[in-house]
């Protein structure tokens, strides 16, 4: 009799099961797209503001103490977009993999690959950590450090380092709510952490007057804070949960990763690389005041692309499950949505940061010298702000489709295949000015590859749409 009720309890449970995925389902397919896009994009869209902001705090606040310190933290950047590259590989990578198996109805497949992308971003981040230390002043000289900026540079990038683990795992965790279609609570544990962060840095810095050291370290410690709550996160509702009987490294799983992630190692790889030749060529040209300058000017940049590579988060589940479930329609049609709005708000920061450039740089290190090469730099890209919306919307469709080829060739181009060879031949024919156009350059080339990438696969999906 115990045996039947304990059989019946199971059953129930199963039912209940089924009926909470259904209602998830019919949620992301059934839905209209724009409202769904909305409501998934609100919170992603916050969560990259936030982690856009928190990652310009530093700046601000190692803005008060020297242009040195502001130098370290831009030549640090590169570092920290490596890591972030590894984490975006593994989170995008298992994310979009997760978000089509659920659409075509593979839960196991689904828990299994959150489990095992999860350990493998956490063995990425130890990896990082001990490499990193190892090699701690070859890589700030290598990044374009100088003798006067060495120290900060040493100090900020050996704490970042140790907080790698917690950056990969936070990306991962991140994407595994996000592509569940829980975007709510992915912003909330960002938030939390951001928050600590934002509380962090001035007490560290101007209080406690710990300096570059007080950054990483409100740094390190949010991003900790954010793991930490994202995994209890992954614990509610009809989340996946991760478990290590879960775990399946192995060729399958690590290959679907990859074709999934390699856009974002591609993509946040060469933001690292672009940003160390930058670097380089900026103190080349200008010295320590244009490296703080165009260090200010990535920031605003990362600032501006925050909101819309959120509003392109609310697509990628979107566009990943309609595409897991055949409808192909949708995913069409979302693209389409998140390109026209995106390219509006892109116009209005164009506008903001062509007329007021000097305002904007100044807010972060007020040195007549870094604002005059910033301000300069800023205007320039702002006129090719507009075309981000194609880029950026491109490469997430063809991303959460699988299209891993394409997606990473898209990836490349702003940051690599166009940016690498701008940065080396223009400041050779136009001195510094050549640093502060390069990116514009690149941003138009890419844009002129997507157009075509974006009409191949548009035309694919209406012929592949099942009748009736």
């Amino acid at each position: 009799m115990s045996d039947e009720i304990e059989e019946i309890k199971s059953d129930s449970k199963s039912s209940n099961a089924a009926e909470e995925k259904s209602e998830k389902y019919k949620m992301m397919v059934e839905t209209p797209v724009r409202p769904l896009i909305l409501r998934l994009a609100v919170p992603t869209i916050i969560s990259m503001m936030v982690t856009g902001i928190y990652n310009s705090v530093d700046t601000y606040f190692v803005g008060k103490i020297s242009t040195e310190a502001t130098a370290a933290v831009g030549i640090v950047f590169s570092v920290m977009a490596v890591i972030q590259a590894i984490g975006f590989f593994w989170g995008h990578g298992s994310g979009n993999y997760i978000s089509r198996s659920l659409g075509a109805g593979n839960k196991k497949e689904a828990e299994e690959m959150a489990s095992t992308g999860f350990v493998l971003a956490l063995i990425s981040g130890v990896i990082c950590t001990v490499v990193g230390l190892i090699l701690l002043k070859r890589i700030s000289y290598f990044l374009g450090a100088s003798d006067a900026t060495l120290k900060d540079t040493e100090t900020y990038m050996a704490i970042i380092l140790i907080g790698a683990p917690f950056t990969c795992g936070q990306f991962v965790l991140n994407n595994l709510l996000r592509f569940q279609g829980n975007a709510f609570y992915a912003m909330i544990c960002l938030l939390i952490g951001a928050g600590a962060n934002i509380i962090l840095d001035p007490l560290l810095i101007l209080v406690f007057h710990m300096g570059v050291a007080g950054a990483a370290i409100a740094t390190i410690v949010g991003q900790l804070i954010s793991m930490t709550v994202l995994f209890m996160a992954t614990r509610r509702g009809e989340n996946i949960r991760l478990s290590m009987k879960c775990v399946k490294i192995n060729f399958h799983y690590i290959k679907e990763a990859a074709n999934g992630g390699a856009p974002s190692l591609a993509r946040q790889g060469l933001a690292a690389v672009s940003t160390m030749l930058l670097n380089n060529m900026a103190g080349e040209m200008g010295g320590d005041a244009a490296i703080a300058g165009m260090s200010v000017v990535t920031r605003v940049m990362m600032l501006v692309y925050s909101a819309l590579i959120g509003f392109g988060q609310g697509y990628q589940p979107v566009c990943a499950f309609n595409f897991g479930a055949k409808k192909y329609d949708r995913v069409t049609q979302g693209y389409i949505f998140c390109v026209i709005y995106g390219t509006l708000f892109l116009v209005i920061m164009s506008t903001f940061c062509i007329v007021f450039p000097d305002q904007i740089i100044s807010f972060f290190r007020d040195d007549p010298d870094v604002v005059k090469v910033g301000a300069e730099s800023l205007r320039w890209q702002a006129f090719a702000f507009p075309l981000g919306g194609t880029l950026v919307m491109t490469n997430m469709m063809l991303q959460s489709m699988g299209r891993g080829l394409k997606a990473s060739l898209l990836s490349s181009a702003r940051n690599g295949i166009f940016f690498i060879p701008a940065i080396f031949i223009l400041p050779r024919l136009l001195g510094l000015f050549g640093v502060e156009i390069t990116q514009m350059v690149a941003d138009i080339m890419s844009f002129l590859l997507a157009v075509p990438f974006a009409v191949s696969e548009i035309r694919l999906l209406k012929r592949s749409e099942p009748l009736g």
